[in-house]
Protein backbone atom coordinates (compact mmCIF):
# COMPACT_ATOMS: atom_id res chain seq x y z
CA UNK A 1 0.00 0.00 0.00
CA UNK A 2 1.33 3.39 -1.10
CA UNK A 3 1.28 6.18 2.21
CA UNK A 4 1.90 9.50 1.21
CA UNK A 5 3.17 11.83 4.18
CA UNK A 6 3.24 15.64 4.69
CA UNK A 7 3.20 18.05 7.53
CA UNK A 8 0.96 20.89 8.78
CA UNK A 9 3.28 23.86 8.97
CA UNK A 10 3.98 25.87 5.94
CA UNK A 11 6.93 28.69 7.13
CA UNK A 12 5.55 30.72 4.33
CA UNK A 13 2.27 30.95 5.98
CA UNK A 14 4.27 32.08 9.03
CA UNK A 15 6.03 35.36 7.72
CA UNK A 16 8.54 36.22 10.83
CA UNK A 17 9.42 32.02 11.02
CA UNK A 18 10.49 32.50 7.07
CA UNK A 19 12.00 35.71 7.58
CA UNK A 20 14.28 34.21 9.93
CA UNK A 21 16.11 31.93 6.99
CA UNK A 22 16.16 28.98 9.52
CA UNK A 23 13.45 26.26 7.88
CA UNK A 24 13.95 22.59 9.59
CA UNK A 25 12.38 19.58 7.65
CA UNK A 26 9.87 17.88 9.53
CA UNK A 27 11.84 15.47 11.63
CA UNK A 28 8.71 13.89 13.30
CA UNK A 29 6.97 13.37 9.74
CA UNK A 30 10.09 11.64 7.87
CA UNK A 31 10.32 9.67 11.28
CA UNK A 32 7.19 7.99 10.81
CA UNK A 33 7.47 7.47 7.00
CA UNK A 34 10.70 6.06 7.92
CA UNK A 35 9.14 3.64 10.57
CA UNK A 36 6.32 2.38 7.77
CA UNK A 37 9.27 2.21 5.41
CA UNK A 38 10.97 -0.28 7.43
CA UNK A 39 7.98 -2.39 7.62
CA UNK A 40 6.85 -2.86 4.47
CA UNK A 41 5.32 0.03 3.27
CA UNK A 42 5.87 2.23 0.39
CA UNK A 43 6.10 6.09 1.53
CA UNK A 44 6.92 9.19 -0.18
CA UNK A 45 6.62 12.74 1.56
CA UNK A 46 4.98 15.92 0.41
CA UNK A 47 6.75 18.50 2.30
CA UNK A 48 4.68 21.31 2.86
CA UNK A 49 7.48 23.94 4.99
CA UNK A 50 8.62 25.72 2.03
CA UNK A 51 5.91 25.05 -0.30
CA UNK A 52 4.52 28.73 -1.69
CA UNK A 53 0.71 27.87 -1.19
CA UNK A 54 -1.30 25.26 0.16
CA UNK A 55 -2.59 25.50 -3.91
CA UNK A 56 0.97 23.30 -4.66
CA UNK A 57 0.54 20.69 -2.16
CA UNK A 58 -2.92 20.27 -3.79
CA UNK A 59 -2.42 19.45 -6.85
CA UNK A 60 0.76 16.87 -5.62
CA UNK A 61 -1.99 15.12 -3.81
CA UNK A 62 -3.99 15.13 -6.99
CA UNK A 63 -1.52 13.81 -9.20
CA UNK A 64 -0.10 11.13 -6.31
CA UNK A 65 -3.65 9.47 -5.18
CA UNK A 66 -1.99 7.87 -2.07
CA UNK A 67 -3.97 4.75 -0.53
CA UNK A 68 -3.43 6.80 2.70
CA UNK A 69 -2.98 10.01 3.41
CA UNK A 70 -0.95 11.11 6.70
CA UNK A 71 -0.92 14.12 7.88
CA UNK A 72 1.96 14.07 10.58
CA UNK A 73 3.17 17.12 12.16
CA UNK A 74 6.32 17.22 13.60
CA UNK A 75 6.24 17.40 17.38
CA UNK A 76 9.96 18.38 17.31
CA UNK A 77 9.11 21.95 16.11
CA UNK A 78 7.46 23.75 19.45
CA UNK A 79 5.41 26.44 16.79
CA UNK A 80 3.07 22.87 15.87
CA UNK A 81 2.03 23.14 19.61
CA UNK A 82 0.45 25.57 19.24
CA UNK A 83 -2.96 26.23 16.69
CA UNK A 84 -1.56 28.50 14.46
CA UNK A 85 -5.00 29.45 12.46
CA UNK A 86 -2.89 29.72 9.16
CA UNK A 87 -1.40 26.25 9.06
CA UNK A 88 -4.79 24.52 10.85
CA UNK A 89 -6.95 25.92 7.47
CA UNK A 90 -4.24 24.49 5.25
CA UNK A 91 -4.96 21.47 6.56
CA UNK A 92 -8.17 21.32 6.39
CA UNK A 93 -8.03 22.25 2.25
CA UNK A 94 -5.95 19.34 2.32
CA UNK A 95 -7.96 16.99 3.66
CA UNK A 96 -11.12 18.18 1.74
CA UNK A 97 -9.52 17.38 -1.28
CA UNK A 98 -8.37 13.98 0.11
CA UNK A 99 -11.94 13.02 0.55
CA UNK A 100 -12.77 14.45 -2.78
CA UNK A 101 -10.63 11.75 -4.05
CA UNK A 102 -11.37 9.07 -1.48
CA UNK A 103 -7.85 8.68 -0.17
CA UNK A 104 -7.61 7.63 3.52
CA UNK A 105 -6.80 10.53 5.75
CA UNK A 106 -5.07 10.07 9.41
CA UNK A 107 -3.99 13.00 11.47
CA UNK A 108 -1.31 13.11 13.71
CA UNK A 109 -0.89 16.76 15.47
CA UNK A 110 -0.85 18.84 18.81
CA UNK A 111 -3.45 20.38 17.32
CA UNK A 112 -5.34 17.59 15.89
CA UNK A 113 -5.16 15.88 19.83
CA UNK A 114 -6.55 18.84 21.24
CA UNK A 115 -9.34 19.40 18.40
CA UNK A 116 -10.41 16.23 17.26
CA UNK A 117 -14.05 16.83 17.13
CA UNK A 118 -12.93 19.24 14.50
CA UNK A 119 -10.79 17.08 11.99
CA UNK A 120 -13.15 14.91 12.12
CA UNK A 121 -15.71 17.36 11.40
CA UNK A 122 -13.47 18.42 8.01
CA UNK A 123 -12.69 15.13 6.43
CA UNK A 124 -10.19 13.42 8.91
CA UNK A 125 -11.08 9.63 8.98
CA UNK A 126 -8.69 9.14 11.73
CA UNK A 127 -6.81 11.08 14.29
CA UNK A 128 -3.67 9.88 16.21
CA UNK A 129 -3.78 10.82 19.79
CA UNK A 130 -0.19 10.64 21.61
CA UNK A 131 2.89 9.45 20.00
CA UNK A 132 2.25 8.35 16.56
CA UNK A 133 4.21 5.82 14.96
CA UNK A 134 3.05 2.07 16.35
CA UNK A 135 -0.51 3.72 16.26
CA UNK A 136 -0.14 4.33 12.74
CA UNK A 137 1.11 1.25 11.76
CA UNK A 138 -1.53 -1.01 13.72
CA UNK A 139 -4.48 1.03 12.34
CA UNK A 140 -3.19 0.86 8.59
CA UNK A 141 -2.69 -2.98 9.42
CA UNK A 142 -6.02 -3.67 10.77
CA UNK A 143 -7.63 -1.10 8.17
CA UNK A 144 -6.02 -3.41 5.34
CA UNK A 145 -7.19 -6.49 6.73
CA UNK A 146 -10.54 -5.05 8.08
CA UNK A 147 -9.96 -5.64 11.83
CA UNK A 148 -11.91 -4.46 14.61
CA UNK A 149 -11.00 -0.72 15.03
CA UNK A 150 -11.98 -0.32 18.58
CA UNK A 151 -8.70 -2.90 19.40
CA UNK A 152 -6.66 -0.13 18.13
CA UNK A 153 -5.47 2.03 20.68
CA UNK A 154 -4.81 5.49 20.71
CA UNK A 155 -6.88 6.54 17.49
CA UNK A 156 -10.45 8.43 17.09
CA UNK A 157 -12.54 7.87 14.16
CA UNK A 158 -16.28 8.39 12.97
CA UNK A 159 -18.48 5.86 13.82
CA UNK A 160 -22.53 5.81 12.80
CA UNK A 161 -22.11 9.13 12.97
CA UNK A 162 -20.91 9.99 16.23
CA UNK A 163 -16.86 10.63 16.91
CA UNK A 164 -15.67 6.99 19.01
CA UNK A 165 -12.72 8.21 20.68
CA UNK A 166 -10.79 4.62 21.94
CA UNK A 167 -7.95 3.63 24.55
CA UNK A 168 -4.85 5.65 25.13
CA UNK A 169 -1.25 3.76 23.75
CA UNK A 170 1.62 4.16 25.83
CA UNK A 171 4.05 6.04 24.98
CA UNK A 172 7.18 4.27 23.61
CA UNK A 173 10.22 3.92 25.67
CA UNK A 174 12.84 1.95 23.52
CA UNK A 175 13.71 4.80 21.04
CA UNK A 176 16.27 3.08 19.67
CA UNK A 177 14.05 0.54 17.83
CA UNK A 178 13.03 3.70 16.01
CA UNK A 179 14.43 3.78 12.46
CA UNK A 180 17.02 6.67 11.23
CA UNK A 181 14.62 9.23 9.99
CA UNK A 182 13.99 9.13 6.67
CA UNK A 183 16.58 12.02 5.38
CA UNK A 184 16.37 10.47 1.66
CA UNK A 185 12.68 12.05 0.93
CA UNK A 186 13.68 15.49 1.74
CA UNK A 187 15.08 18.06 -0.65
CA UNK A 188 18.17 19.08 1.66
CA UNK A 189 19.59 21.28 -0.90
CA UNK A 190 16.40 23.37 -0.79
CA UNK A 191 16.60 23.77 2.70
CA UNK A 192 20.53 24.27 2.59
CA UNK A 193 20.55 27.08 -0.30
CA UNK A 194 17.81 28.90 2.06
CA UNK A 195 20.34 28.67 5.19
CA UNK A 196 23.31 29.92 3.26
CA UNK A 197 21.93 32.35 1.42
CA UNK A 198 20.69 33.90 4.70
CA UNK A 199 23.51 32.82 7.25
CA UNK A 200 26.64 31.19 4.88
CA UNK A 201 25.81 28.22 6.75
CA UNK A 202 23.50 25.26 7.16
CA UNK A 203 22.01 23.26 10.33
CA UNK A 204 19.72 20.44 10.16
CA UNK A 205 17.78 19.47 13.36
CA UNK A 206 18.22 15.96 14.88
CA UNK A 207 16.17 14.43 17.91
CA UNK A 208 17.81 13.07 21.37
CA UNK A 209 14.89 12.11 23.56
CA UNK A 210 11.04 12.66 23.80
CA UNK A 211 9.07 14.10 26.74
CA UNK A 212 9.54 16.85 29.72
CA UNK A 213 9.37 15.59 33.06
CA UNK A 214 9.48 19.38 34.33
CA UNK A 215 5.60 20.96 35.50
CA UNK A 216 5.49 24.50 34.04
CA UNK A 217 2.19 25.05 33.92
CA UNK A 218 1.77 26.85 31.19
CA UNK A 219 3.60 24.00 28.68
CA UNK A 220 1.51 21.22 26.98
CA UNK A 221 2.71 18.40 26.02
CA UNK A 222 -0.32 16.61 23.89
CA UNK A 223 2.23 14.16 21.78
CA UNK A 224 5.03 12.75 24.40
CA UNK A 225 3.88 13.76 27.67
CA UNK A 226 5.64 14.58 30.85
CA UNK A 227 8.04 11.46 30.44
CA UNK A 228 11.14 11.33 29.50
CA UNK A 229 12.80 8.80 27.00
CA UNK A 230 16.25 8.64 25.21
CA UNK A 231 17.54 7.08 22.18
CA UNK A 232 21.49 6.28 23.28
CA UNK A 233 24.35 8.09 22.43
CA UNK A 234 25.29 5.55 19.78
CA UNK A 235 22.03 5.58 17.82
CA UNK A 236 22.28 9.67 17.61
CA UNK A 237 26.01 9.51 16.41
CA UNK A 238 25.37 7.25 13.97
CA UNK A 239 22.63 9.13 12.57
CA UNK A 240 25.08 12.55 12.67
CA UNK A 241 27.56 10.80 10.63
CA UNK A 242 25.43 10.07 8.32
CA UNK A 243 24.59 13.46 7.57
CA UNK A 244 27.67 14.75 7.92
CA UNK A 245 28.78 12.53 5.13
CA UNK A 246 26.12 13.00 2.89
CA UNK A 247 24.87 16.15 3.32
CA UNK A 248 28.04 18.09 4.55
CA UNK A 249 26.57 19.32 7.76
CA UNK A 250 28.64 20.25 10.96
CA UNK A 251 25.75 22.31 12.62
CA UNK A 252 22.53 20.68 14.38
CA UNK A 253 19.46 21.82 16.20
CA UNK A 254 19.10 19.77 19.21
CA UNK A 255 15.58 20.13 18.89
CA UNK A 256 14.61 18.03 22.65
CA UNK A 257 12.38 20.06 24.97
CA UNK A 258 15.26 19.59 27.08
CA UNK A 259 18.33 18.00 25.73
CA UNK A 260 20.67 16.22 28.27
CA UNK A 261 18.53 15.50 31.38
CA UNK A 262 19.75 11.42 31.69
CA UNK A 263 22.34 11.45 34.21
CA UNK A 264 25.80 10.49 32.38
CA UNK A 265 24.46 10.51 28.44
CA UNK A 266 26.50 13.92 27.65
CA UNK A 267 28.92 12.19 29.19
CA UNK A 268 29.15 9.15 27.12
CA UNK A 269 27.90 11.35 23.91
CA UNK A 270 31.32 13.18 24.25
CA UNK A 271 33.20 10.45 24.47
CA UNK A 272 32.01 8.54 21.88
CA UNK A 273 32.05 11.53 19.67
CA UNK A 274 35.55 11.68 19.93
CA UNK A 275 36.29 8.18 19.65
CA UNK A 276 34.36 8.25 16.25
CA UNK A 277 36.09 11.45 15.29
CA UNK A 278 33.32 13.84 14.39
CA UNK A 279 33.83 17.16 14.16
CA UNK A 280 30.24 18.96 14.41
CA UNK A 281 28.73 21.89 16.68
CA UNK A 282 25.54 22.02 18.57
CA UNK A 283 22.56 23.79 20.25
CA UNK A 284 19.83 22.90 22.62
CA UNK A 285 16.81 24.09 24.64
CA UNK A 286 17.00 23.69 28.14
CA UNK A 287 16.82 24.56 31.75
CA UNK A 288 19.07 27.09 33.66
CA UNK A 289 18.87 24.78 36.82
CA UNK A 290 20.58 21.96 34.63
CA UNK A 291 23.22 24.79 33.20
CA UNK A 292 24.86 24.35 36.88
CA UNK A 293 25.67 21.02 36.70
CA UNK A 294 29.20 21.45 36.53
CA UNK A 295 29.92 17.80 34.96
CA UNK A 296 27.52 18.68 32.90
CA UNK A 297 28.36 21.94 31.06
CA UNK A 298 32.03 21.16 30.96
CA UNK A 299 30.77 17.51 29.04
CA UNK A 300 28.24 20.19 27.25
CA UNK A 301 31.20 22.05 26.09
CA UNK A 302 33.12 18.61 25.18
CA UNK A 303 30.08 17.63 23.03
CA UNK A 304 30.33 20.58 21.06
CA UNK A 305 27.77 22.73 22.30
CA UNK A 306 27.90 26.17 20.59
CA UNK A 307 24.48 28.14 22.09
CA UNK A 308 22.10 26.95 24.89
CA UNK A 309 18.47 28.74 24.76
CA UNK A 310 17.27 28.49 28.29
CA UNK A 311 13.69 29.08 29.36
CA UNK A 312 14.68 32.49 31.40
CA UNK A 313 10.65 33.75 30.96
CA UNK A 314 10.42 36.00 33.86
CA UNK A 315 13.28 38.43 35.85
CA UNK A 316 10.56 38.34 38.65
CA UNK A 317 10.39 35.57 40.84
CA UNK A 318 7.03 35.98 41.90
CA UNK A 319 6.37 35.77 38.08
CA UNK A 320 8.48 32.04 37.96
CA UNK A 321 7.04 30.64 41.18
CA UNK A 322 3.23 31.49 39.65
CA UNK A 323 4.38 29.28 36.56
CA UNK A 324 5.52 26.61 38.39
CA UNK A 325 8.76 26.96 36.75
CA UNK A 326 11.03 25.75 39.64
CA UNK A 327 13.58 27.68 38.65
CA UNK A 328 15.63 31.00 41.12
CA UNK A 329 16.39 33.99 38.89
CA UNK A 330 19.72 33.86 40.51
CA UNK A 331 20.30 30.41 38.66
CA UNK A 332 19.26 32.31 35.24
CA UNK A 333 22.17 34.95 36.52
CA UNK A 334 24.67 32.17 37.29
CA UNK A 335 23.49 29.82 34.36
CA UNK A 336 24.74 32.87 32.18
CA UNK A 337 27.81 33.52 33.70
CA UNK A 338 29.21 30.01 33.74
CA UNK A 339 28.02 29.22 29.89
CA UNK A 340 29.91 32.49 28.74
CA UNK A 341 32.81 31.43 30.86
CA UNK A 342 32.95 28.19 29.29
CA UNK A 343 32.78 30.36 25.52
CA UNK A 344 28.84 29.40 25.02
CA UNK A 345 26.26 31.66 23.56
CA UNK A 346 23.46 32.04 26.14
CA UNK A 347 20.07 32.73 24.54
CA UNK A 348 16.95 33.85 26.64
CA UNK A 349 13.15 32.87 26.04
CA UNK A 350 11.24 35.29 27.29
CA UNK A 351 7.41 35.36 28.32
CA UNK A 352 5.51 38.51 29.24
CA UNK A 353 1.73 38.96 30.32
CA UNK A 354 1.49 36.03 32.75
CA UNK A 355 -1.64 36.27 34.93
CA UNK A 356 -0.61 38.56 38.25
CA UNK A 357 2.57 40.40 36.38
CA UNK A 358 2.66 43.78 37.16
CA UNK A 359 4.93 46.94 35.75
CA UNK A 360 7.55 45.86 38.43
CA UNK A 361 7.68 42.37 37.22
CA UNK A 362 7.96 43.71 33.60
CA UNK A 363 11.15 46.44 34.80
CA UNK A 364 12.73 43.08 36.33
CA UNK A 365 12.47 41.14 33.24
CA UNK A 366 13.94 44.17 31.29
CA UNK A 367 16.80 44.71 34.14
CA UNK A 368 18.00 41.09 34.17
CA UNK A 369 17.89 41.05 29.84
CA UNK A 370 20.39 44.09 29.91
CA UNK A 371 22.21 42.97 32.90
CA UNK A 372 23.53 39.59 31.25
CA UNK A 373 22.95 40.86 27.87
CA UNK A 374 22.88 36.86 26.46
CA UNK A 375 23.50 36.99 22.72
CA UNK A 376 19.94 36.32 21.76
CA UNK A 377 16.78 36.85 22.46
CA UNK A 378 13.24 35.22 22.15
CA UNK A 379 10.00 37.38 23.18
CA UNK A 380 6.54 35.84 23.21
CA UNK A 381 3.49 36.39 25.53
CA UNK A 382 1.45 34.06 27.43
CA UNK A 383 -0.26 31.42 25.11
CA UNK A 384 -3.09 29.14 26.48
CA UNK A 385 -2.59 26.27 24.89
CA UNK A 386 -5.15 23.44 25.79
CA UNK A 387 -4.40 20.50 28.62
CA UNK A 388 -2.60 23.03 30.85
CA UNK A 389 -3.54 24.36 34.27
CA UNK A 390 -2.85 27.77 32.65
CA UNK A 391 -5.22 26.90 30.08
CA UNK A 392 -7.83 26.17 32.36
CA UNK A 393 -7.22 29.28 34.52
CA UNK A 394 -8.63 32.00 31.63
CA UNK A 395 -10.05 29.32 28.94
CA UNK A 396 -13.69 30.78 30.05
CA UNK A 397 -12.16 33.88 28.29
CA UNK A 398 -11.45 32.76 24.73
CA UNK A 399 -14.76 32.60 23.36
CA UNK A 400 -13.57 35.53 21.11
CA UNK A 401 -10.42 34.18 20.24
CA UNK A 402 -8.29 31.37 21.41
CA UNK A 403 -5.29 30.87 18.64
CA UNK A 404 -3.06 33.24 16.71
CA UNK A 405 -2.98 33.51 13.00
CA UNK A 406 0.74 33.29 12.87
CA UNK A 407 3.60 33.62 15.46
CA UNK A 408 3.79 37.45 15.16
CA UNK A 409 0.28 37.35 16.05
CA UNK A 410 1.65 38.26 19.90
CA UNK A 411 -2.63 38.92 20.83
CA UNK A 412 -2.57 38.39 24.21
CA UNK A 413 -6.19 36.47 24.32
CA UNK A 414 -7.20 36.49 27.80
CA UNK A 415 -7.33 39.62 30.57
CA UNK A 416 -3.67 40.69 32.13
CA UNK A 417 -2.84 43.65 33.98
CA UNK A 418 -2.88 45.44 30.65
CA UNK A 419 -4.45 45.52 27.50
CA UNK A 420 -3.52 43.61 24.51
CA UNK A 421 -1.33 46.57 22.69
CA UNK A 422 0.77 47.13 25.69
CA UNK A 423 2.11 43.92 25.33
CA UNK A 424 2.41 44.07 21.54
CA UNK A 425 4.66 47.43 22.06
CA UNK A 426 6.55 46.01 24.90
CA UNK A 427 7.68 43.17 22.60
CA UNK A 428 9.19 45.44 20.08
CA UNK A 429 10.27 47.88 22.84
CA UNK A 430 12.48 45.12 24.80
CA UNK A 431 14.39 44.44 21.68
CA UNK A 432 14.46 48.10 20.88
CA UNK A 433 16.84 48.32 24.72
CA UNK A 434 18.10 45.39 24.36
CA UNK A 435 19.91 46.49 20.33
CA UNK A 436 20.18 49.81 21.55
CA UNK A 437 22.27 48.45 24.85
CA UNK A 438 24.49 45.68 21.78
CA UNK A 439 25.20 48.90 20.16
CA UNK A 440 26.59 50.64 23.23
CA UNK A 441 28.98 47.73 24.17
CA UNK A 442 29.63 47.87 20.48
CA UNK A 443 30.63 51.01 20.49
CA UNK A 444 33.51 50.30 23.31
CA UNK A 445 35.13 47.68 20.72
CA UNK A 446 34.92 49.47 18.01
CA UNK A 447 38.83 50.34 17.61
CA UNK A 448 39.55 46.65 18.27
CA UNK A 449 37.04 44.68 16.15
CA UNK A 450 36.01 47.84 13.49
CA UNK A 451 33.61 45.40 11.16
CA UNK A 452 32.51 42.98 13.24
CA UNK A 453 30.95 46.15 15.29
CA UNK A 454 29.45 48.30 12.60
CA UNK A 455 26.68 46.71 12.30
CA UNK A 456 25.39 46.58 15.99
CA UNK A 457 26.01 50.29 16.45
CA UNK A 458 24.05 50.98 12.95
CA UNK A 459 21.57 49.32 14.40
CA UNK A 460 21.46 51.07 17.64
CA UNK A 461 21.10 54.65 15.84
CA UNK A 462 17.74 52.87 14.36
CA UNK A 463 16.48 51.79 17.90
CA UNK A 464 17.23 55.05 19.83
CA UNK A 465 14.11 57.09 18.36
CA UNK A 466 11.78 53.89 18.24
CA UNK A 467 12.71 52.95 21.88
CA UNK A 468 12.08 56.27 23.40
CA UNK A 469 8.52 56.10 21.21
CA UNK A 470 7.99 52.85 22.52
CA UNK A 471 8.83 54.25 26.25
CA UNK A 472 6.25 56.46 26.12
CA UNK A 473 3.46 54.91 24.46
CA UNK A 474 3.60 52.18 27.28
CA UNK A 475 4.24 54.60 30.43
CA UNK A 476 0.60 55.96 28.39
CA UNK A 477 -0.47 52.21 29.04
CA UNK A 478 0.33 52.21 32.52
CA UNK A 479 -0.93 55.35 33.62
CA UNK A 480 -4.09 54.67 32.11
CA UNK A 481 -4.76 51.71 33.61
CA UNK A 482 -3.97 53.13 37.09
CA UNK A 483 -6.34 55.93 36.12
Amino acid sequence: MNVLFTNGYFYRYDPKQWSTGQPYPPLGTITAAAWMRQHGYQVDLLDNNLVVDVAESIHKLQQQKPDFLVIYDDGFNYLTKMCLTNMREAVFAILACAKKLGVHTIVSSSDSTDQFDEYHAQGADFVIHGEGEETLLELVRALEDQSPLPDVKGISYVFQGSVVKNLPRQVKHELDELPMAAWDLVDVDAYRKIWMDAHGYFSLNIATTRGCPFKCNWCAKPIYGNRYNTRSPEHVLAEIKYLIKEYGVHYFWMCDDIFGLKPGWVQEFAKRKHEMQLRFEFKIQSRVDLMLKENNLKALVDAGLHTAWVGAESGSQEILDAMDKGTKVQQIYEASQKLKAHGVKVAFFLQFGYLGETMVDVRKTISMVLDLMPDDIGISVSYPLPGTKFYEMVKTQLDSKANWEDSDDLDLMFKSTYPPVFYKNLHRYVHHRYLIKKGVLALSKIFSKPREKVREILRMVYHLPMGIYRHFLLDFYVRTKSS
